[in-house]
């Protein structure tokens, strides 16, 4: 019998926190599967998880009020262990009896916390610090209340001068809280704290390995489509690459991929895919030219929702019709991955917003013949890299910057037109060879240019220009959730600039986005 990788659960409820991806990602890193899920988890759905543990996300509101949201009792009376993180142990102290006040000194960035005493979580840490006997750990904090007294029964195992209270836990109850944030790389332990909550405290095993991910998704996927012929649609990505690798090695020739030439695409982009995958991997590849269909649709049309929800359907019923050509086609396979469901899924709680939809969730229509096969729809994307390593794919492919499903529809600020995306496609082919050349194609995440739809005025030699402006847009992040804006040198970006203005005669000005995630999103639209 094959290993239920799933069946060691480790559950987060999520108070809001801009880090609740990341304490999921750091549970993973640890070899352990886990869900998100909002904090008015029903009880029904809490016993259908069955969790080993539980980890109590920050949040932005203040534990001490009334209609501050609270840990389900049936959560605090289930025995589990439980991690709760800033204003999770706040609501944990607050509701076992303990006290949350503002505190006039805030905490935002990195802290040194005193280690008080033994614990199982914090004692004995990596990256320790000893002085004067004492003992500190560096941590990241972020936060404007504090714990001011423990509930009865709670011992304090860490603390700083602004926060005396830092961290603490019950004395024979597995019940744990922190101030500061273990989750963030800043916190230099940060993951030996979480490997040991998740391990030793919760008894769960290094289950959650590429391996054992690739071994339940193939035995997953012949469950599930059987005998039955599946299609892929197939954009050269990391994410869809994977999924192809993937399908390959469970069903074999019952795989076949629609590779859509929706003239969306970057320079000479459909010639490479199909040269990979036929060539490469011996995987059945159709290639379905369907720019003129696209553009068409898009006629018009500025909303950068509208312009998504177009571009998905209209995927669709190219990929219906070569489905229809095949024959008896039953499976749609994408590439959709956790942070597409995330962001594209407005929650039942009705709390979260939509920050953007994806065409490979968001844009699917509800008269759609065939099912849905998304074997990578649990992962991250650096868990798809690990897969895609795992599955044998090249480094370039594996490690190429992500593209987004819409393609250069949502890289065309407003209306989308060939001769738009014809301007983007020679400027980011300028940006990326300058970024390889330099060496910083691979210290960056994702890097690409925007079409602006304003114009501005140059001069080019002694005539004057008055043409289109784009945007480089170059970011730095581990999961996609949270970005940094890439500091590239001064030089490349002036290289970059005039090899754009001085290629492309409809291009006057190019600018540089410094705007990270959050508040910005990394792609514009």
């Amino acid at each position: 019998m094959s290993l239920n990788i799933h069946e060691q659960l480790i559950l987060i409820l999520d108070f809001g926190s801009q880090y609740a991806q990341l304490i999921a990602r750091r549970v993973r890193e640890a070899g352990v599967y886990c869900e998100l899920h909002h904090y008015s988890l029903s009880e029904a759905d809490f016993k259908a998880l069955k969790p080993k543990g539980v980890s109590l996300s920050g949040g932005p509101e203040s534990a001490n009020l009334a209609e501050s949201p609270r840990i389900p009792a049936y959560i605090l009376n289930s025995g589990l262990p439980i991690l709760g993180i800033c204003y999770g142990m706040q609501t944990l102290a607050e509701q076992l009896g303990g006290k949350v006040e503002s505190s006039p000194t805030s905490e935002f960035g990195y802290a040194r916390v005193e280690i008080v005493g033994q614990s199982p979580l914090l004692h004995d840490l990596e990256h320790q610090v000893e002085e004067n006997q004492r003992y500190y750990q560096d941590v990241w904090m972020s936060h404007g209340d504090k714990v001011t007294r423990l509930p009865p029964d709670f011992t304090l195992i860490a603390a700083t001068a602004s926060a005396p209270i830092a961290a603490m836990m019950h004395q024979s109850k597995p019940l744990f809280g922190v101030q500061f944030h273990p989750e963030v790389t800043h916190t230099k332990a940060g993951q030996q704290m979480l490997n040991r909550f998740v391990h030793e405290i919760c008894g769960c095993a290094r289950l959650w390995t590429p391996a054992n991910i690739i071994e339940d998704a193939i035995a997953s996927v012949r469950r599930q489509v059987g005998s039955d012929q599946v299609l892929l649609g197939l954009s050269g990505g990391v994410d869809s690459s994977v999924v192809a690798a993937l399908l390959h090695k469970a069903i074999g020739d019952q795989l076949t991929c629609v590779f859509v030439d929706n003239g969306l695409l970057r320079l000479n982009e459909g010639d490479q895919v199909m040269q990979t995958f036929a060539s490469n991997m011996g995987i059945k590849v159709i290639r379905a030219n369907a720019e003129d269909l696209f553009l068409s649709r898009l006629q018009g049309v500025s909303e950068p929702e509208a312009k998504r929800k177009i571009i998905g359907r209209t995927f669709i019923e190219v990929f219906d019709a070569e489905a229809a050509k095949l024959g008896e086609v039953k499976w749609l396979a994408q590439g959709t991955i956790y942070p597409d469901v995330i962001e594209s899924a407005k929650a039942k709680h009705g709390t979260a917003q939509v920050i953007k939809s994806h065409h490979n969730v968001g844009g699917l229509p509800e008269e759609m013949k065939m099912g849905l096969v998304e074997p990578l729809r649990e992962l991250f994307k650096d868990e798809v890299r690990r897969i895609g390593v795992e599955l044998g794919l090249p480094p370039a492919m594996v490690y190429r910057h992500p593209f987004p499903g819409p393609g250069l529809g949502v890289r065309v600020l407003g209306e989308v037109t060939k001769h738009y995306c014809d301007i983007l496609r020679q400027a980011d082919h300028i940006f990326i060879e300058e970024l390889r050349r330099a060496g910083w194609y691979d210290k960056v995440s994702q890097a690409f240019v925007v079409f602006l739809p304003i114009k501005s005025v140059g001069v080019v030699g002694d005539a004057r220009r008055y043409s289109w402006v784009l945007a480089l847009r170059a970011v730095e992040t581990i999961d996609f959730m949270t970005a940094r804006w890439a500091h590239l040198p001064y030089e490349l970006l002036e290289l970059v600039s005039n090899r754009i203005i001085n290629e492309i005669r409809d291009v006057s000005r190019v600018s540089y986005d410094i705007s990270s995630k959050p508040p910005a999103t990394i792609e514009w639209e």
